[in-house]
C-alpha cells in the first residue's frame, strides 16, 4: 500500500467553529379532559352546575374494547392495548359525548383538527365549552389549592428538619467554595494520559537554506535531549537549515540533526542547551499490541500544536510504502494502522496506548481519493499508519551511536510492483549488477533470479514493498524462513540476514 507522508503542516490560524442552530422545540400534545367531565352513558346531560349528581361514580377513563364511535377501538396498536378488558363494562352510547375527531389537532390551533377557529380537542377551552365545564374548572382550581397547601407543608417540614439538623450534627450540603479546586482524573483516562504526556511532546519547525520547510512533531527519547521524529519532518533542515522544537508550555529550543534513516523514515534530533528535568515517554512493546487496543495520538496537525486524538488499533503488520508522492524518497514499514485522526503535522508524534506508553510513531496517512497512489486531498479519513516503536527504537539507537542507519538485507533485488502473487527476484540488479549478490544471504540459500518469494516466516508476501517492510522489522544476523516458487514448485529455505550501512 502506498501512502503519503503528512509532516508538512499548513500555517494560519484555525477558523472558529460555527455556533450550532438551536434544536426546534416540539409542540406538546393537548391534555385530554378527565373522564368525570362527561355524563354517564345513556344519560341526558344535566344543566350546568348540577353535574355530576351526588353519589355518582365516574366511568372508566378509557372506553371498553369494541365501543361504538371510537376509532380503532379493540384493535391492537390503534391506541388501545390489545389486552384491555372486554367484559364487565357498560357499552358507551355514541350520542354523548361526541367522539373525538379522526385527526385531532395537537397544538395546531384548528377546530377539532379541521383548521377552524374553535377550541382544540381535549384542550381547557374545549372542556369549558361542554356542559359541566365550569364545574370542572372549579374542581381543577380546588385541586391546585390542595397542591399548594401540601407544598407549603412539605416546605415547612423541610425547613424545620434542616433547622434541627443545623442545631445538631450540621448541614448536609456542601457549597461550591468547599469543593476541591482540581478535579482529579483517573490515571487510565485519556485526559490523565494526555496531561502527563503533553510536556514530553514537541512541535518541530524545519526550514531549509531556501526558507522552505514545514511543521511536524517529535517526542523526548532520553534525558540527554534526544528527540525521536520522522526523517521527512527534518530532511529540509538537515543540510544547513534551521530546526526548532517548541514544548507544550511554549518554550522553544534550537535543535540539530543527529542522524536520519530515509528508508525507515526515522530521524533523531537533539536539543541545543537542553533543559534539565526532561521526562522521556515510556516505550511499550509494539509486538504485544492487539487489534482493538485503544490509541492516543499527539501532534500538531496543520500546525495546531498539542492536539490529542483517540482511536483504536485497526490492523497490525500493514505493509506500507510511504513517500512524498514523487517516489524519490520512499520508505517502507510494517505499520500499525489506527483510526485515530492523523493529519499533516502529526508526523513524528507518538502513538500511545491507553496507559500512555509509546507503541508507534505516526508517519503516514492514506489521503482521500488517492487510490493508493499518494495523490489526492491530504487529511484524515481514518487510515493512519505508525512505525512500530520496537523498530523505531532500534533505528534510533543506531543513529545515536553512529549517526548512520543499518539495514538488514537478503542480498537480492526484487521487483517493486505492488499487488500480486509474491515478490519476484529481478533479472538484473541496480546499475547492471547481479540481482542476487554473490556470496550474499540469498545466494547462500540457493535463491536465483526469477524466483517468486511468497512468504516471509509466517507472513504472506504479495509484492516487493511488502517483503522489504517485513525484512526491515528485523536486525542483521536474524535467521528467517523464506518460501518461494520456482517453475511452479514451492520450496522453503532459511536465510541469515545480512546488513547494509547507509542509504546507498
Amino acid at each position: 500500500m502506498s501512502t503519503e507522508n503528512e509532516g508538512t503542516g499548513a500555517s494560519g490560524a484555525p477558523s472558529v467553529p460555527p455556533v450550532p442552530d438551536a434544536a426546534p422545540e416540539g409542540t406538546p400534545a393537548s391534555t385530554p379532559a378527565p373522564a368525570d367531565a362527561y355524563p354517564q352513558p345513556g344519560q341526558t346531560p344535566p344543566p350546568a352546575g348540577d353535574y355530576p349528581p351526588p353519589g355518582h361514580t365516574p366511568p372508566p377513563a378509557h372506553a371498553p374494547a369494541g365501543a361504538p364511535g371510537v376509532p380503532g377501538a379493540g384493535t391492537p396498536g390503534a391506541g388501545i392495548p390489545s389486552d384491555a378488558p372486554t367484559s364487565a363494562q357498560p357499552v358507551v352510547d355514541a350520542s354523548w359525548p361526541p367522539p373525538p375527531p379522526v385527526l385531532p389537532s395537537y397544538g395546531s390551533g384548528g377546530s377539532y383538527g379541521s383548521g377552524g377557529d374553535g377550541p382544540e380537542w381535549g384542550s381547557p377551552e374545549h372542556a369549558r365549552s361542554r356542559p359541566g365545564g365550569k364545574r370542572l374548572g372549579l374542581f381543577i382550581a380546588a385541586m391546585a389549592v390542595v397542591a399548594l397547601v401540601a407544598g407549603g407543608l412539605g416546605g415547612g417540614l423541610g425547613y424545620q428538619i434542616a433547622k434541627n439538623d443545623d442545631d445538631g450534627v450540621g448541614s448536609t450540603t456542601v457549597s461550591a467554595a468547599d469543593a476541591p479546586k482540581d478535579f482529579a482524573r483517573a490515571a487510565d483516562t485519556v485526559a490523565a494520559v494526555a496531561g502527563k504526556s503533553l510536556p514530553s511532546v514537541v512541535t518541530i519547525e524545519a526550514k531549509g537554506g531556501d526558507g522552505e520547510g514545514g511543521t511536524g512533531t517529535g517526542f523526548i527519547y532520553d534525558k540527554q535531549g534526544h528527540i525521536l521524529t520522522n526523517n521527512h519532518v527534518v530532511a529540509s533542515a538537515a543540510e544547513g537549515g534551521a530546526l526548532t522544537a517548541t514544548f507544550s508550555n511554549g518554550k522553544k529550543y534550537t535543535a540539530e540533526v543527529v542522524g536520519r534513516a530515509e528508508g525507515y523514515d526515522v530521524a533523531v534530533v537533539k536539543l541545543k542547551n537542553a533543559p534539565s528535568g526532561l521526562n522521556p515517554l515510556p516505550l511499550a512493546d509494539s509486538d504485544a499490541v492487539a487489534v482493538g487496543d485503544s490509541t492516543i495520538a499527539i501532534g500538531a496537525p496543520f500546525g495546531l500544536s498539542n492536539t490529542v486524538t483517540t482511536g483504536i488499533i485497526s490492523a497490525k503488520n500493514r505493509p506500507v510504502a510511504s513517500g512524498d508522492g514523487t517516489g524519490s524518497s520512499n520508505s517502507y514499514m510494517s505499520a500499525l494502522q489506527t483510526d485515530a485522526s492523523i493529519n499533516p503535522g502529526n508526523s513524528g508524534g507518538p502513538l500511545l496506548d491507553a496507559g500512555g506508553a509509546v507503541i508507534g510513531m505516526n508517519s503516514a496517512i492514506q489521503p482521500s481519493g488517492s487510490g493508493g497512489t499518494g495523490q489526492g486531498q491530504a487529511g484524515s479519513i481514518g487510515l493512519g499508519f505508525a512505525i512500530p516503536i520496537n523498530q523505531a527504537k532500534n533505528v534510533a539507537e543506531q543513529l545515536i551511536k553512529t549517526g548512520t542507519p543499518v539495514y538488514p538485507v537478503i542480498g537480492a533485488t526484487v521487483t517493486m510492483t505492488e499487488g500480486g502473487s509474491g515478490a519476484t527476484i529481478s533479472a538484473d540488479g541496480q546499475g547492471g549488477t547481479p540481482a542476487v549478490t554473490p556470496d550474499g544471504p540469498a545466494a547462500k540459500a540457493g535463491l536465483k533470479a526469477g524466483d517468486v518469494i511468497t512468504k516471509f516466516n509466517d507472513t504472506p508476501i504479495d509484492s516487493g514493498p511488502t517483503l522489504i517492510s517485513e525484512i526491515w522489522t528485523h536486525k542483521p544476523g536474524d535467521k528467517v524462513t523464506l518460501t518461494y516458487k520456482r517453475a511452479g514448485k514451492e520450496s522453503t529455505v532459511q536465510v541469515t540476514l545480512g546488513e547494509r550501512k547507509g542509504e546507498s
